[in-house]
């Protein structure tokens, strides 16, 4: 199945890279460049609208708060060997450019000044999950309407890595890329996953196995974000998931309900029009990503 086809297009999701591997993409298959050349590029005229955006959305929604993320440039695969090539940027930049009302004048403008369309926007990489239980559901929360991204839509289990886990002891706005080691990110990528899914399914880290990467997605929704998508298996039932999550765990507050879907199903989702708008970008994107990739040998 090609991720690239019409078949498989939607408007609010595209495919920025997929595993050529049916198998996906190990951790130890996986390596980071860091680099300040791989941060946003800023226009000085709009740093105050940055600020005046932020500012008007956290008064909507004081629960904000600003944190460094990483940003995702580029990715390139040689010798089966997958190299993110990472920058810095922080979640008040997302919501001032790639969630801007003039997100898509900063991309033409991106596209014209650097032949980048997403030079002038933060990029902050997210992860998501397609959580496998051992009965052969995959497992989807439905967002609360308190989120600020996608309130009320069902979604996999994500985030995003983060800076802060990398280095100790640096205030998280000081943080830069001479603080961070590679390797210690490429750790980070793979485990904050898991570690999303612990506090958002509330299931224990014993139960999860290694994470492998199915590709990266992009929400065309915040123009074009980037959240790299993963297969993680579980060893307990759907049954065993629900009872785990009814207790609630430290992110129990963005979601309202578990939801799971059969493989056969998932494979076919795309074909459920009521349930597949139902859908958030994120979504959408690892489900087209695993169907494409693990479809037909999991």
């Amino acid at each position: 199945m090609d991720p690239h086809s019409e078949e498989n297009m939607d408007p609010e999701v595209s495919v920025m890279f997929q595993s050529p591997f049916p198998e996906g993409i190990s951790q130890e298959r996986v390596q980071a460049e860091l680099s300040t050349k791989y941060n946003r590029q800023e226009l000085p005229e709009h740093k105050v609208n940055i600020e005046k955006i932020w500012q008007k959305r956290c008064q909507e929604q004081p629960w904000l708060f600003n944190g460094a993320k990483f940003r995702i440039h580029s990715v390139t695969l040689e010798r089966g060997i997958l190299k993110f090539h990472l920058g810095l940027t922080c979640y008040r930049d997302f919501i001032g450019t790639n969630w801007a009302t003039h997100a898509s004048y900063l991309q033409k403008l991106g596209q014209a000044d650097f032949g980048d369309s997403q030079a002038y926007l933060a990029e902050p990489l997210g992860v998501g999950a397609m959580l496998h239980t051992a009965d052969d559901n995959f497992v989807f929360l439905q967002r609360s309407l308190l989120v600020a991204e996608a309130p009320g839509l069902i979604d996999i289990p994500g985030g995003h890595p983060e800076p802060k886990a990398v280095v100790q002891g640096i205030p998280e706005e000081s943080i830069t890329l001479e603080d961070l080691s590679a390797d210690q990110v490429v750790q980070e990528l793979f485990s904050s996953i898991l570690v999303e899914i612990r506090d958002e399914v509330n299931i224990p880290l014993t139960t999860l196995e290694r994470p492998v990467l199915l590709g990266i997605a992009r929400n065309t929704t915040s123009a074009g974000r980037a959240s790299a998508e993963f297969y993680v298996r579980c060893s307990l039932t759907s049954e065993e998931v629900k009872q785990f999550y009814l207790i609630g765990g430290p992110e129990a507050e963005e979601s309202t309900n578990i939801v799971f879907i059969k493989r056969q199903d998932v494979l076919r989702l795309k074909e459920n029009r009521d349930v597949w708008k139902g859908l958030c970008p994120s979504a959408k994107g690892g489900v087209i990503l695993y169907s494409s990739v693990k479809g037909k040998v999991n």
